[in-house]
């Protein structure tokens, strides 16, 4: 069988494809397996054991790929997919000032999550009460700070909780239930 250059390129583009799809779906898996480690979830069902002759009773299936339609070769290559994905706009206190052009994103990332911080230690100053992490979230919105994600308030009790260990500026009394550190308990 002999292909032309068109067919194997559009052979060759089709098998990458698959290949990534494939590989979309093994990092998907991992991910799972990974977060339900993590949470504690309940175990796996035990894979059966191979017998004397090494054979297990019965074979994992293992979803075949979808084979791709031939494409007709085109003219020009396709255009890649845009890479950069949408992201909320930057608070003003975490965009560099003057002189501070050069910073990269992960010094930009650590100054707003310390004003993050800032902030909620402002919020629960002036409420002069432990408050639940959604009151929190509600408070800080209003002063233009924003979380990712589809649970913002699951992201903040996250960030907060990180923060409330022996030394750290804050002190949990509750799920999602934070105070100041410093402040005495009634």
């Amino acid at each position: 069988m002999v292909l032309s250059e068109a067919e194997a390129l559009a052979r060759l583009e089709a098998l990458r494809r698959q290949r990534d799809a494939i590989e979309r779906q093994i990092a998907d898996l991992l991910l799972y397996l990974d977060l339900g480690r993590r949470l504690g979830g309940p175990a796996a069902p035990a894979q059966p054991s191979p017998d004397a002759d090494g054979r297990a009773d019965a074979p994992i299936p293992v979803p075949e790929p979808t084979p791709q339609p031939a494409q007709a070769p085109a003219a020009a290559p396709p255009a890649p997919p845009s890479a950069a994905p949408e992201r909320p706009p930057v608070p003003a206190f975490a965009v560099p000032v003057e002189g501070e052009v050069g910073l990269s994103e992960t010094v930009l990332a650590r100054r707003y999550g310390r004003a993050l911080i800032e902030a909620v230690l402002a919020v629960l100053e002036e409420a002069g009460r432990p408050m639940h992490a959604s009151e929190i979230l509600a408070r800080i919105s209003e002063q233009g700070f924003s979380l990712p994600g589809q649970d913002p308030v699951a992201a903040l009790n996250t960030r907060l909780w990180k923060r409330s260990g022996p030394g750290g500026p804050l002190k949990r009394l509750g799920e999602a239930v934070y105070a100041p550190a410093d402040a005495e308990e009634a």
